[in-house]
């Protein structure tokens, strides 16, 4: 594990202790177990419910692919976001698990990877909308006032900055493709295949933009879904709010949280954001440290068994392939 991210995650669960220091380990404790067994059945069976909107977009991307195939990735987005939160990686480790687990479920190594290059890129977009709304609502309900004011404008440079940050990824999967292949060509021979596989299938996904645009679609009604999720954990707790007051604060939350790209489940900063939000909605930090808890736990509680059956199919094909040498 490189240093940094070490630095980056030992920082995180720095701030994220604390900050459960500050706002009173009993009192999270209470709030957390308030929800009970069957609260935190709930929550996980909603994340689940999401994990299908999410693959779904990823699915509609691919062209001529079978309705019976919308499992696979799935599958592909379970481990994926499983991998990011579980596991001591940043995203990006995660992004790649992810194209991983639905090449072993028969995609083409091209096509897995060209379409979770494009998924990330809807969802990028689709968030850049969901930041966008919580920020109409922020300044809704409290105008240009002093305590959300300067939220609302880290905020909106955040939504710039992403916007911008999307055009250089899109251009750079479309130019660096071509630049890729030259390199290719004149010094990895035999990789000039793989390359031209992977650029007809980056090309073949850009040139259906309904597909783009349903993609995107979908992974904005994920977002919004997300925070009726919160709204549920925040409600089994015994805090009230309405669901207007939870979409601003999951979507103030989801910025930081891709602020933090290289932070480990961003483990620190979404604490931070929840207990810094939440007081701004009338609810104290200790629910919104305590949403944050329920978050991770049932991410945990998806996302192991997960990932340990994806390790059992990784272990299964190496332990084939071996076979497969011994006859010969």
């Amino acid at each position: 594990m490189k240093f940094g991210v070490i630095a980056a995650a030992s920082a995180g669960i720095a701030l994220a202790a604390y900050l459960t220091l500050h706002a009173g380990f009993g009192a999270i404790v209470t709030a957390v177990t308030s929800v009970g067994w069957g609260g935190f059945a709930i929550l996980c069976i909603c994340t689940l419910a999401l994990l299908v909107v999410m693959g779904s977009a990823w699915f509609v991307l691919i062209p001529g692919m079978k309705p019976s195939r919308a499992a696979t990735f799935i599958w592909g987005r379970l481990i994926r976001d499983s991998a990011a939160e579980v596991l001591p990686f940043s995203q990006f480790g995660g992004i790649l698990i992810g194209a991983r687990a639905v090449v072993l479920r028969g995609v083409t190594t091209p096509v897995a990877f060209a379409s979770t290059v494009v998924d990330v890129t809807t969802d990028m977009m689709a968030q850049i909308v969901f930041i966008v709304i919580g920020i109409s609502f922020l300044v809704m309900r409290f105008g240009s006032a002093s305590k959300t004011g300067r939220i609302t404008t880290i905020a909106a440079a955040e939504v710039l900055l992403a916007i911008a940050g999307s055009i250089v990824f899109i251009l750079l999967q479309r130019r660096g493709l071509y630049l890729a292949e030259r390199l290719a060509g004149r010094w990895l021979p035999r990789a000039i295949k793989q390359v031209e596989s992977f650029a007809r299938a980056i090309e073949a996904l850009y040139d259906s933009p309904a597909r783009l645009a349903l993609s995107a679609a979908i992974h904005l009604v994920g977002w919004l879904a997300s925070a009726v999720v919160t709204l549920i954990a925040v409600r089994l707790i015994g805090g009230k709010i309405n669901l207007v007051s939870v979409i601003a604060i999951d979507s103030m939350v989801s910025a930081l949280r891709s602020a933090a790209i290289f932070v480990p489940a961003a483990l620190g900063v979404q604490e931070a954001g929840y207990a810094m939000l939440m007081p701004l909605f009338g609810l104290p930090a200790e629910i919104g440290l305590a949403v944050s808890l329920l978050r991770r736990a049932r991410e945990i509680a998806i996302g192991l068994p997960a990932l340990l059956l994806w390790q059992a199919m990784e272990g299964r094909r190496v332990l084939g392939h071996d076979a497969q040498l011994l006859e010969l």
